[in-house]
């Protein structure tokens, strides 16, 4: 069965079928032709699949990002980091990238930050003379960490799937997602000065002050929800309700830039968004049940044992095999079947958990950026109204600088763990990859 499934899930990526027909079709396919009785199977896994209270929080999040762009406050954010980088040579870029941090802390989803900062950034990279595919090309690597910078959709669903706390994950994403923000930063502002490009990025940019307070209501936002998370005040679940309630307060009365028409567009759009991850993740789960219960993991695990005898080996295959994975599996759905086969041959090999997922979620955002199913490669050619063609020869640098900082996460586990360590007083640090 497990050849069958494997088989006819490829073959339906290769005939550009949906990621999530592919999957589930895959997996309806092999019950009726090896175990016909037990299709029945099939709708109780895809609903235990999604019957998960954390899973609740993918919804409200990704409603909580689409309020804040329609609200105004992404626009805001976007004043605040221009104040603190945009007077450099290349600053525009720099406020593009410190933006998508930012706006990272409360939208959790990569997507949602491509639509509300690229919106107002890749328009005003163009008409300060920067070429509009490197406009897309930056935006969508940018936008990639919305989901390494906590609250993230995608650790969410490591967490669930390999059982693994999601406090302790979110916290160890702040170390990855500074690092990749930092490099990033420090590469577009050396890029501009090697190319000329910025000279002028100051003009029209606010003084800091002027703009805090300005966006002071945008940035209290991250302050209570990641300070609620870790103060014990409520769950990462629970705060993304609360992320929605915020948003929305902000929007109609603060800001008065949310009107009660403009509600029903934005909870159609993300109603049509949480449906689809929510597709994906039930469709998902019953194609891993049918793996784990043919013995794929506990195969797959002890070879890699086997072949890969040290935790520095079994991590340099893994991210070797999670990239090319990332450029043609949807993130969700990778995360979903391959962490619970990954996470038990990662605990033999005495790596954290935490660690590991860190590891995965950076690699796999990847693949939101690699051609040719990135998702935030569609949204930032969308905005910029370009094709994808266009962006691919800037794309590269990026990726680059990215691997380099996976290569320190991966190496380094202190990046990632350090700060979890900390905060909730792990006794024993993790074993460093050899």
């Amino acid at each position: 069965m497990s050849i069958t499934l494997l088989f006819t899930m490829l073959l339906g990526f290769a005939l550009s079928i949906s990621i999530a027909v592919s999957i589930g079709g895959s997996a309806m396919l092999g019950l009726a032709l090896f175990d016909p009785g037990r299709l029945i199977v099939a709708p109780k896994e895809m609903f235990t699949a999604i019957d998960k209270f954390p899973l609740a929080a993918i919804p409200f999040f990704i409603l909580a990002g689409n309020l804040m762009e329609t609200g105004g406050i992404s626009r805001r954010l976007v004043d605040f980091a221009k104040s603190i980088v945009g007077g450099v040579q290349g600053g525009l870029p720099m406020t593009c990238v410190l933006t998508c941090m930012i706006f990272a802390a409360v939208s959790g989803s990569s997507v949602a930050t491509t639509f509300a900062i690229g919106s107002v950034l890749i328009p005003a990279l163009i008409k300060h003379g920067y070429p509009k595919n490197y406009a897309a090309a930056l935006q969508a690597t940018a936008a990639e960490l919305g989901v390494i910078i906590p609250p993230s959709i995608p650790m969410i669903l490591f967490g669930v799937s390999a059982e693994v706390s999601i406090g302790e994950l979110f916290i160890a994403g702040f170390g990855p997602g500074l690092l990749i923000g930092g490099a990033l930063m420090l590469f577009v502002h050396l890029w501009c000065r090697f190319k000329g490009w910025g000279k002028r990025d100051g003009d029209g940019r606010l003084p800091f002050v002027q703009a805090t307070v300005k966006a002071a209501w945008a940035l209290l936002m991250p302050v209570i929800i990641l300070g609620g998370i870790y103060g014990g005040i409520f769950t990462p679940t629970e705060a993304s309700v609360v992320a929605v309630f915020y948003a929305l307060t902000v929007g109609l009365f603060i800001h008065r830039e949310l009107g009660l028409k403009d509600l029903l567009p934005v909870f159609r759009k993300s109603v049509i968004s949480s449906a689809v991850i929510m597709f994906i993740i039930a469709n998902a789960g019953l194609f891993a049940f049918l793996i784990t219960r043919a013995g794929v993991p506990d195969a797959i695990g002890a070879w890699l044992t086997e072949v890969l005898k040290s935790p520095g080996w079994f991590l340099f295959g893994v991210n070797a095999a999670l990239f090319v994975i990332g450029m043609f599996i949807e993130t969700s759905a990778a995360i979903i079947v391959l962490a619970p086969i990954l996470v038990p041959v990662a605990r033999h090999f005495g790596i954290d958990p935490v660690h590991f997922g860190t590891i995965m979620v950076v690699n796999l955002a990847l693949g939101m950026i690699t051609p040719p199913f990135g998702v935030n490669l569609f949204a930032a050619c969308t905005v910029a109204r370009v094709s994808l063609d266009q962006i691919v020869r800037h794309l590269l640098p990026f990726v680059l600088v990215i691997l380099g900082c996976l290569m320190l996460i991966t190496y380094v586990p202190q990046i990632s763990l350090a700060l979890r360590d900390l905060v909730y007083a792990v006794p024993a640090p993790a074993i460093a990859p050899q």
